[in-house]
């Protein structure tokens, strides 16, 4: 079975290793007595020469206790005197529940910056600003930090989700240490502008990057839902972006969050996608592209470009089943050993809300190595967020990692179960088949090869009882998978609007409890989602969260893989444009139970014909 290794590849150095290793820590002890304080150079001394950690990352505030959310986490180390000290950047949420102003109310903050020396233990170092920059104008939190270094100065750039301007706007500040103190610039360095799409509205200047091509060029990428990511060429100082030079990187309607890495020749860009604060149904994900230089086009391995209208990317996380859902915002970096990580924020499906707080959702910190496959990043090798005691980053130069991961298989398809399988290929429905809602407009055609329906308005999340939902049992045991074949008679030229028809398949357990995934229509955009619904659900607390998977076409295949655990059964998303190649996405937690039905529907906006192929269900491989 393969396996990824960042050192000790082989335990016929091991001893080498270690002798080395042991080495450098006497090395570094000796070099070090000048550290930045007495307590981190105590502490760099005795870090395990192989470190370990668990998720999330462990945040302390002296003053208010544990730190409890990082939203859009940012990364730097700087060398302060033989330690490598690292600081954490995050988007302006209260620390914790304590985390109070004057007045009892949760406190903004103005980009809270922690610091560490292991990467995995860091204590609150203050904000970035006593209070909000005075070009901002209004009272508000600050969002989304991104730091580089630069013309020998640290660069914090920030969003402004509000300003006297009418729109947000992102600033930055200048510091010659990592840590600061900041030095803002006392106006914007990308003003608001208007949406591309709609006169008299303003876009979502959120989430900067920046990033350099080969020429010394430097950019700067932003945006969000509302009008898609764009870049700017930026000054050389790093201070003024070019309105005149504005590129379209992805799609409006289904991305934000673009951040850079460059490897192997290649500039890649991640966008996350969906909702990021659902509590335990945020659907957040990380898609990414890639181009030959920062204008693009970023394109995933089929070639799909993030600015077509279905979006696109390969996927590089997404929830994997465990207690860590909606994973996104993220950056990339390499820690002191040159592996890669990312870092990036995603929601504890246990305790999704600040405590005392019911629908404030919490996004704490998580960190975890990348692997490159075949030329493409992806998590934990396929595995995703981890949620357990794992090797851990390497934060100091003696340290050693010793990681491996085994390769993620693909769920395959195996012995078919026929009595639960349908080509539609008759003029007649098979027994198999009932409508779970009797009393909905059940008018369909059997074509001869497929099964067609057509949309009429509700759908199970609105006013379940008028949804045509033709259904069969599920399979009475084991581990399964379910897949069709979808057309939709939705445009797929970029037009407006069809919001939210859609062709779905479903595994439905009552009028409450559900997975779909389905191909819909989203303003201009063509989309998937795979969705949860849930109830009953104490106040506050969502019903209904969905993710985005792969890019449709006019014709998508939907697979849904059921697998039984001790705490639920995991369900799991797969797509594909063309039946051979799939893009596995989201895995949603449920207890559906055994009497759940298989389902395929048209629903919600009317207007729309749906063709299902077939429904094919069988064991897995």
């Amino acid at each position: 079975m393969r396996r990824v290794y960042s050192r000790l590849c082989s335990s016929r150095y091991s001893t080498v290793f270690v002798l080395l290793a042991l080495l450098t820590v006497c090395l570094f002890t000796a070099c070090s007595a000048h550290a930045q304080t007495a307590a981190e150079f105590k502490k760099a001394r005795e870090l395990p020469l192989f470190p370990s950690f668990k998720n999330p990352l462990a945040l302390n505030d002296p003053a208010t206790g544990p730190g409890v959310s990082c939203p859009d986490p940012a990364v730097m180390s700087e060398a302060i005197k033989g330690v490598n000290v690292w600081y954490l950047y995050c988007t302006g949420d209260p620390l914790n529940s304590n985390d109070k102003d004057a007045n009892g109310n949760l406190r903004n903050h103005y980009i809270a910056t922690w610091r560490s020396i292991d990467l995995i233990h860091w204590t609150y170092n203050g904000d970035a600003f006593p209070s909000d920059p005075s070009w901002i104008g209004v009272e508000t939190n600050l969002w989304a930090p991104a730091v580089k270094y630069f013309n020998k100065q640290y660069y914090l750039y920030y969003v402004a989700p509000a300003t006297t301007a009418g729109g947000p706007e992102i600033g930055v500040a200048t510091s010659p240490h990592a840590g600061g103190p900041w030095t803002d610039l006392g106006r914007p360095v990308v003003p608001t502008e208007a949406a591309p799409c709609c006169s008299g509205s303003n876009r979502a200047v959120i989430d900067p990057d920046v990033v350099t091509d080969d020429a010394g060029q430097r950019y700067i990428s932003f945006g969000s839902f509302f009008g898609g990511i764009a870049i700017q060429k930026l000054s050389r100082d790093g201070l003024t972006a070019d309105k005149s030079s504005e590129v379209q990187l992805a799609v409006d309607n289904l991305f934000e969050g673009g951040a850079f890495y460059r490897h192997d020749g290649w500039y890649y860009l991640f966008v996350s996608s969906n909702n990021c604060c659902n509590g335990s149904l945020t659907g957040y994900s990380v898609n990414v592209g890639r181009a030959r230089t920062p204008l693009g086009p970023f394109v995933d391995r089929s070639g799909l470009a993030l600015t077509s209208s279905v979006g696109g990317g390969e996927k590089a996380i997404a929830a994997n089943g465990n207690r860590w859902v909606g994973p996104g915002g993220n950056v990339i970096f390499k820690d002191a050993s040159g592996q890669d990580y990312m870092l990036y924020h995603a929601i504890d499906s246990n305790g999704p809300y600040f405590d005392l707080y019911p629908g404030f959702t919490r996004r704490p910190a998580l960190i975890d190595p990348v692997d490159w496959v075949d030329g493409w990043p992806t998590v934990r090798n396929g595995h995703w967020a981890s949620d357990a005691v794992v090797p851990g980053p390497v934060a100091q130069p003696y340290q050693i990692s010793n990681r491996w991961i085994d390769a993620k298989p693909e769920d395959r398809p195996g012995e078919s179960i026929a009595s639960l399988s349908d080509d539609f290929d008759t003029r007649t429905l098979s027994r198999q088949w009932h409508f779970i809602h009797p009393q909905a407009d059940n008018t369909y055609t059997l074509t001869g090869s497929s099964y067609q329906v057509d949309s009429h308005g509700p759908d199970e999340n609105g006013n379940p009882n008028l949804v045509s939902i033709l259904g069969e049992p599920v399979p009475a045991h084991g581990d399964w998978m379910v897949e069709t074949k979808v057309t939709v008679s939705l445009p797929f030229d970029g037009s407006c609007c069809y919001n939210y028809s859609q062709g779905a398949l479903l595994i439905y357990g009552d009028d409450g409890n559900s997975i779909k995934l389905d191909v819909y229509a989203d303003f201009d955009t063509r989309q998937t989602e795979f969705a949860k619904q849930v109830n009953p659900v104490p106040a506050n607390y969502p019903d209904y969260g969905s993710a985005y998977i792969g890019a449709p076409a006019q014709t998508t295949w939907l697979r849904i893989v059921r697998r039984s655990s001790a705490d639920g059964e995991r369900y799991t998303a797969y797509t594909s444009a063309d039946g051979y190649n799939w893009i596995h996405g989201t895995t949603w937690l449920h207890q559906l139970g055994p009497g759940a039905q298989i389902g395929i529907a048209a629903q919600n906006a009317a207007g729309v014909t749906v063709n299902f192929d077939y429904v094919h269900v069988s064991r897995l491989r």
